[in-house]
């Protein structure tokens, strides 16, 4: 027989409901990312200057990366009102939302006067708009990830469900490139004046696309399976709070797990853009082409990291890049200093596209099938977007408070990048030791059950 006479019409509709869903959360990522990382990028280039001038300069780009971290505050509860309506609903209708409404905000801030037109009202709007793009992040992540997750084959899941990591590379080449575009070709008096909003603008096209895009994707089968099994009465009213009672030790090592990520792109694409070029004197144009390199090389390395933990496991690809980025945090620094351009070149792409690819490429099916489908979207989402909020959006700031700290030198923030790696090097090896547990004792069941029927 061929091989289309072993493919069932019922696998072939399966096989484009999962393509359907894992493009619409690649999409949907793409944008939500495109929106989120945007404002780090140019809040570590201008939003010092244009919302907080009455600062020096270090202390206005404090200000600027904790505008920047308040975003990483409100993900948690976006994690939680999404979550919440995305267990008791579906994916679909909250990933529309998400969206939506990451997009309106976006463009808003691009119409945001500057403090020198009306004071103080400024950084506060710039706040609370900040505010509302983490509650849409925060509701974007669970929903994308276990819509691809549950509607992909079960021996692909972290390839099929990669698109919503390779999204974040996307959305940060996107908007690395349009700002490093804008910054070459405009004078700084000009990007400065006007030429930075142009971005946030941008956001508006990218919004329909998603929507429209996102229109055609399917629920998931999963998750219509389990709720037309499981009894209206027996649905929990607050599935967050279920999620907390069955299941804490798996949201807290969803928190732990990823600190690797979480420190590794932040201080590479974010940090040490404003450390190099205010305290090291390094072109500006020459970081944003760096951080240009590892987006556009996530694009593959994310997917093929993927495939290697669909084939080999999850953990073991999860480690490997713990361990790089454990090893890579000193000399990273240490060649940033130097003025290196092959240096940090190399370093910065081992950060990134080996440590950091490598850890999110196994995430979505590893978070996902932590907890049963009808908590999932709740438990996995708010523990990762917990960890946001702890190790990811305060990272600059951290990192520049530490520069501070140390009279204006690296090594606080090297170490606090290695102790991050090594937290969740630590909770890994503690899954795999359980995984190894959990194996022998099927093992030793299954043995008996044999010497039983013998």
């Amino acid at each position: 027989m061929s091989a289309a006479e072993h493919t069932s019409p019922g696998a072939t509709a399966e096989l484009k409901r999962a393509r359907r869903a894992a493009a619409g959360s690649f999409i949907g990522a793409v944008v939500e990312w495109y929106d989120f990382l945007l404002y780090g990028i140019v809040a570590a280039l201008v939003f010092g200057e244009l919302f907080f001038p009455d600062y020096s300069s270090h202390a206005g780009t404090l200000a600027a990366f904790a505008t920047f971290g308040v975003g990483f505050v409100f993900r948690p509860l976006g994690g939680i009102i999404f979550g919440h309506f995305g267990d008791r609903l579906g994916r679909k209708s909250m990933l529309v939302w998400t969206m939506t409404i990451m997009g309106v905000a976006t463009a808003l801030i691009g119409f945001l006067p500057t403090y020198q037109s009306i004071g103080w009202l400024a950084p506060a709007l710039l706040v609370l708009l900040r505010c509302i793009q983490g509650i849409a992040v925060g509701g974007e992540w669970g929903g994308a990830a276990l819509m691809a997750v549950e509607s992909a084959p079960p021996k692909l899941r972290a390839f099929f469900s990669s698109g919503v990591q390779i999204g974040y590379s996307f959305g940060l080449l996107l908007a690395t490139g349009l700002v490093a575009l804008l910054s070459s070709n405009f004078s700084a008096e000009a990007f400065l004046a006007w030429g930075w909003r142009i971005p946030f603008f941008f956001s508006a096209v990218l919004v329909l696309v998603g929507l429209w895009i996102r229109a055609g994707v399917e629920e998931s089968e999963e998750y219509l399976e389990r709720v037309k099994n499981a009894k209206t009465d027996k649905t929990a009213k607050l599935p967050i709070l279920e999620a907390f009672k069955r299941y804490p030790a798996q949201i807290f090592q969803i928190v732990g797990l990823r600190f690797i990520e979480l420190l590794t792109m932040y201080i590479v694409t974010t940090f040490a853009l404003s450390y190099s070029t205010e305290q090291l004197g390094l072109d500006r144009q020459i970081m944003l082409n760096i951080t240009l390199l590892v987006g556009g090389l996530g694009i593959i390395t994310i997917p093929a990291f993927a495939y290697l933990s669909d084939r080999y496991g999850r953990l073991r690809v999860y480690l490997t890049g713990g361990v790089i980025g454990l090893i890579s945090a000193v000399p990273f620094f240490l060649f940033l200093e130097a003025g290196n351009i092959v240096g940090i070149v190399i370093f910065a792409v081992l950060l990134i596209n080996i440590a950091h690819d490598a850890v999110v490429s196994v995430q979505q099916p590893l978070f996902a099938e932590m907890f049963s489908p009808e908590f999932r979207y709740s438990g996995a989402g708010v523990g990762y977007q917990l960890a946001s909020a702890i190790a990811g959006g305060f990272t600059p700031f951290i990192a520049t408070f530490l520069v501070g700290l140390g009279n204006g030198t690296w090594y606080l923030v090297a170490a606090y990048l290695g102790g991050g790696c090594l937290i969740s090097i630590g909770i890994a090896v503690r899954l795999v030791r359980k995984w190894q547990i959990g194996r022998r004792a099927e093992r030793r069941t299954a043995e008996s059950a044999q010497a039983v029927t013998a």
